[in-house]
Parts: C-alpha cells; structure tokens; sequence
C-alpha cells in the first residue's frame, strides 16, 4: 500500500517527527532532517496554499502597522502548538527547565545559552534552512513574517516549560539572510 505525501507528512507530525523542529519532542527517536524534504512526490495544493498565503502575508503586511501586524502573524502559532498537541508532549518538562533544554540540545540540535540570573534565554534552531512548514524554500514560497508565527510557537512551548508566561523575540532568522533562526526567551 503507497502512503501518499499528504498522509505521510501528518503522520510524522502526530508522532512528533515532525521536521518543524518542536514536533520533535513526542519521541526521542533521532529523524533525519532532510525525510520529508527529499520526497519526490509534488503536492501542488501545498504550493499553491504556500504561495497564496505568502502573498497575503506579504500584501498585509505592507498594509497594516508593523505591530499589530507581527502581534496578528503571532496568534496564528496556537494553529500548529494545537495541531502537534504540544501541551501533551511538553507535560514532562513543566517546571523543569533544564531538562527540556538537555533535550532539545540533544535530540533536536539546538544551541541553547541560558543566563538563568538574568532570565534570558538564548534559543537557536542550529539550522540553516527554516523549518516552519508553511514555508518551502526550494520554491521561494514564503515570508519573513512567517517568523512572528516562529516567535509565538517559541513563547507558547516555554511558557508552558516554564509554568508562566514568558517573552520571545525572532534575534535572527534564515527567512531574512541569517545563518540560523534564533530567539530570545525573557522569563
């Protein structure tokens, strides 16, 4: 039986495979990063919804003020949080920071420099190439704004890690020429 792209790809977000870099946290199990790059099945409607909504992003944002335009993108982060049904796979890190920064140190690649006096925590993907999903780099489909949606997903995980809400800010991104998406978690 063929497992067609579409159904693959959910698949693989449910069981945490997920290359966005936070489904990761379901299974320990290390997954190659370039899985779900390198299938070779086009799915013409993800492109299309790419491309549709990268050109609404792009129009809104030369239309609305740029705060309440990065504040709308990053409301948007609780779509993919629920989807990944982060708060479940996170339960085992609340109040215990440090263990989930062992753990995306180890399993997902990332760097991470917490300044735990200053309550600013440094997250960087370790990843030249962005992994949000509504993005598609190798068609050039996708916008910069997509990162607020990055940002709110980033403040929403550690908050829940933390027990209370925190800050994040995008500090660099791959979407606007940087060498890694990167955030600043002020707790």
């Amino acid at each position: 039986m063929a497992v067609n792209r579409k159904d693959f790809l959910k698949k693989a977000c449910i069981t945490g495979a997920c290359l966005c870099g936070f489904g990761g946290i379901a299974f320990a199990n290390d997954v190659e990063d370039e899985l779900i790059s390198r299938d070779s099945e086009p799915d013409p409607g993800k492109h299309l919804i790419q491309g549709w909504t990268a050109n609404l992003l792009a129009n809104l944002n030369s239309e609305i003020e740029p705060e309440k335009f990065r504040n709308l993108i990053k409301k948007n982060a609780v779509i993919h949080f629920n989807e990944l049904k982060m708060k479940d796979m996170l339960k085992d890190f609340i109040g215990n920071p440090d263990k989930f920064i062992a753990f995306i140190s180890e399993k997902w690649g990332w760097k991470i420099e917490f300044d735990k006096s200053a309550g600013v925590l440094i997250a960087d993907e370790n990843k030249s190439y962005c992994v949000c999903p509504m993005v598609n780099q190798d068609e050039r489909i996708g916008s910069a704004v997509m990162c607020n949606c990055s940002e709110g997903f980033a403040e929403k995980m550690f908050s829940e890690v933390f027990g209370k809400p925190v800050k994040a800010e995008v500090i660099s991104s791959v979407l606007k020429g940087d060498k890694s998406c990167k955030y600043k978690i002020t707790v």
